[in-house]
């Protein structure tokens, strides 16, 4: 009796409160709420057409869809080859198809379901595209943070801001007004890899809701630092005449098969990666627009995460200006442990100077003038010397106005290192010399006790087995 006395309440509830039309009808064990979506999805441009589906049972005899919780069904259709959908087509997306959409199924034995959740349909393409720009740069180290700001020339009460393949509903904010302009600034961060990809943003005015602007510009936001660093070297070499081929290699570890190679622009931020899947970047026959700092980065594909840039590569355009001279002093044969002095003179106005060893694989050495005066020179002092010191080194010049395009090289200077005498090995040259040097003695010393007495060293193994 009680529970047969609640149910018409119950019914007279729902029907007050959550929906109209046939709701009158709804029974108790009515039929399961339908679903309801958008083919392609509930963002339409103006003009094209699409679909919106609903989902019931298969006992379904007929389908209902409404429009902005009117009472009276906008369109019927029956369910499509005995499945449990019906599908009810827009020809053409405009302003006055935009809005909220329900639906509702009847079946004999259950009559009718109550509405489906409601769905939003936005048309978009009615108002001219805004701006979307990232301050401080569209490419961002993880753990940071970057502003998204969209702002548009026309009247826009509201911005929104999606990001390609997002789950969640776009982000919202209220506009205002600068320089002349309606904008929104979205806050993104503090990044990680999810918040890398492609974002776009709409605007609209609060008397149309559902009539939305053309999108903006695709946006991709780059996501740096997730993965360890690469390294980034050069073939021949980072030192390279004007005219000469280049290539620069990106080296990570396995797994990897993107990579983006950025040169430095002063105080410019980093603005894109451009990725590509070979870690060689041939960059042909060099002149004076590519000298600069190189940095690398390694990603995966369809990934908009990247690893820690590489160390910087300084890549120096030879050939500019006029050969320096060089020299050394006392001399170019210096005794073992002593210290020499290299000497690098222009006769032009350049105030730095680079020394380059032939065959090392370190960057050349640089020394700034503070002061440039004549005679423009540099000295860089070396020691004290071993034999690792030893080869053909050569200079050359460059200004700082410039620091990337260098002058012709210097002629070689070949040095020359004295092999030791026993009056090296006083405490008072080894102390002068540092640690280096005496393990280098120590070293020699044993070398030379092994080649006086190899039976020592051969009756050591035997000695070790037998205890």
């Amino acid at each position: 009796m009680g529970d047969r006395a609640r149910t018409p309440t119950l019914t007279a509830l729902l029907c007050l409160g959550l929906c109209r039309g046939p709701c009158d009808q709804v029974q108790a064990g009515a039929a399961p709420k339908p679903s309801i979506w958008a083919d392609p999805g509930p963002m339409v441009s103006r003009g094209s057409p699409m679909t919106i589906w609903c989902q019931g049972s298969l006992q379904a005899d007929v389908y209902h869809l409404y429009k902005d919780r009117v009472s009276k069904p906008l369109d019927t259709e029956a369910p499509q080859n005995s499945s449990k959908k019906a599908g009810f087509s827009i020809e053409s997306m405009s302003t006055h198809t935009a809005g909220l959409y329900q639906c509702a199924y009847h079946s004999r034995r259950k009559g009718w379901s109550e509405r489906s959740d409601p769905l939003l349909l936005v048309v978009t393409g009615v108002y001219p595209a805004p701006s979307l720009s990232a301050h401080p740069s569209h490419v961002v180290t993880s753990g940071g943070n970057v502003s998204l700001s969209c702002s548009s020339e026309v009247t826009g009460d509201t911005f929104y801001l999606l990001k390609e393949g997002g789950a969640g509903p776009p982000r919202q904010m209220q506009s205002r007004t600068f320089r002349g302009r309606w904008q929104a600034v979205f806050s993104v961060g503090p990044m990680n890899a999810s918040h890398g990809g492609t974002y776009r943003c709409y605007y609209n005015s609060s008397s149309y809701p559902h009539t939305w602007s053309y999108p903006s510009n695709p946006l991709h936001l780059e996501v740096t630092g997730v993965y360890r660093e690469p390294s980034l070297s050069a073939q021949p070499g980072s030192l390279v005449f004007s005219g000469d081929n280049l290539t620069l290699q990106c080296r990570s570890g396995a797994g990897f098969d993107r990579f983006a190679l950025t040169k430095d622009e002063g105080l410019t931020s980093l603005q894109h990666l451009h990725g590509q899947h070979s870690p060689y970047f041939p960059l042909g026959h060099v002149s004076h627009t590519h000298g600069g700092q190189y940095r690398c980065y390694s990603g995966h594909n369809l990934s908009h995460a990247w690893s820690a840039p590489s160390d910087p590569l300084d890549i120096l355009i030879v050939g500019m200006y006029e050969k320096p001279s060089i020299s050394a002093q006392p001399g170019p044969s210096v005794s073992w442990g002593e210290k020499v002095i290299l000497q690098c003179r222009s006769e032009i106005s350049l105030d730095r100077f680079h020394l380059s060893k032939e065959g090392s694989p370190a960057a050349p050495q640089l020394l700034r003038l503070q002061d440039a005066a004549v005679p423009f020179q540099a000295s860089f002092t070396i020691g004290p010397v071993t034999s690792n010191h030893e080869g053909n080194y050569t200079c050359y010049s460059s200004d700082s106005t410039f620091p990337y395009l260098l002058s012709l090289p210097s002629d070689t200077l070949e040095l020359l290192v004295s092999a030791p005498s026993p009056q090296d090995y006083t405490v008072e040259n080894l102390i002068r010399m540092g640690g280096a040097a005496l393990i280098l003695v120590v070293l020699g010393i044993l070398l030379f006790q092994a080649r006086d007495s190899p039976g020592r060293l051969e009756d050591a193994p035997r000695r070790a087995t037998s205890t």
